[in-house]
Order: C-alpha cells, then structure tokens, then sequence
C-alpha cells in the first residue's frame, strides 16, 4: 500500500453547510448583500471567490473574501459537525499504518479550525487548492488514494495519477463522479474502511 490517504474537508470529513451557513447570513448582514445562505451551502467544494462572485460585483468580491473569512471563525466552526462515518475512517486509516492528509479549496487556517474542533487528526493539510491545482499537493505528500466529494476532486485525484474515491455526500451525483473518473464511488465514507481492507489485502483499484 501507499503511504497515505487523502480526503477533501467540506462535505466529505465534515459536514460544514449549518456552519457556512451562519457564516453567510452574517456577510449579509455584515455587508447589505443579499447571499442566498441556503442555495451557497447546496453547492459546496469550488473556492469562494466562485460563490461571492454570483452575489458581489466583481470589484467587490476580493474585499467579500477578506470579510467572510473574518466572520467565518466565530460563525462557522461551532455549528459543524463530522461527516457520516468520517471519525471511523480516519481512524481506519491509521490502523493501517498510513497517513492522513487533507487537500482542501478552504483557505487552510480555516480548515485547521474545523479540524482541530472536532478532534480530527491528521498528518498534513494543504488549503486554497482547486481541481488541478490540488494535485500538487497529492504528489509532494505521497497521497496514493484521494477521497472527495465533488468532480473536481476526481479530477485532482486523476491529474495526480493516483485513483479517487467518490462519494455522493456533497453536491456531485454518482453519475458525475464516475464521469469525472473515480475508481470507486461510495454512498458516504461509513463504507470506506471496508474498501480500504480490500486495498490493504492487496487486491488493488478497480474499475467498478
């Protein structure tokens, strides 16, 4: 096996949409902006300015950025909680003797928050990285399998050469992950530390 797992944060360790929810009815209020808190949280994993730049024109969206991100620790770390069977897994992962590396869009001080609140360990963590731009960071930590919840997770799983694993928690259908090409797709991570024993016995990746 390799060295190390990596998992995408928003909607695939956590569940983050009560929390980033809170933190964009503030910007409303912060702001006078009207950002649709519930419609935003529906369509998580691409970086913020993708968000903030359908509510603010585009001279403001630099500035929404900065302003969000300074409401976000008080608004939005409390209310968020573990993705379905994330604990489990993470702890899976560590029975093998593997690492847990987190590849994530969010600014990573901000995903370091969520982390740290909820008890969640990990080995490395890299932030504001999008799609490609996150295969980098898969390769220079040694990531042989990628766990997310959105396409452009497959695509940096792809890109990095190594399989991604899909799951159907975030906004992303089981259709699009597999067109996006993960090599297995699961429902939420609770399967996951059953897969991972399958790699574990040396079965390898499959195409189904």
């Amino acid at each position: 096996m390799t060295g190390a797992v990596g998992f995408d944060l928003d909607m695939t360790l956590i569940d983050s949409r009560p929390g980033i929810r809170e933190a964009y009815l503030a910007l409303t209020e912060r702001t006078g902006v009207f950002v649709d808190a519930d419609l935003a949280v529906t369509r998580l994993g691409p970086p913020l300015r993708t968000e903030l730049s359908h509510w603010f024109p585009a001279e403001d969206v630099e500035e929404a950025v900065v302003t969000y991100r300074a409401l976000y620790p008080d608004f939005a770390i409390e209310p968020t909680v573990p993705a379905a069977g994330a604990v489990e897994v993470l702890a899976a992962v560590r029975a093998a003797g593997l690492r847990v590396v987190v590849v994530t869009s969010k600014l990573g001080r901000l995903a370091q928050l969520h982390l740290d609140h909820l008890g969640m360990g990990y080995d490395e963590l890299a932030g504001d990285l999008f799609a490609e731009g996150k295969a980098s960071a898969l390769v220079e930590h040694g990531v042989g399998w990628y766990v997310g919840d959105h396409t452009a997770d497959m695509v940096a799983a792809r890109t990095a050469g190594v399989p991604g694993i899909g799951v159907t928690t975030g906004p992303c259908s089981a259709d699009e992950l597999w067109r996006a090409g993960a090599t297995y797709v699961l429902s939420d991570l609770t399967a996951f530390p059953a897969l991972l024993d399958e790699i574990a016995v040396g079965s390898g990746p499959g195409a189904g």
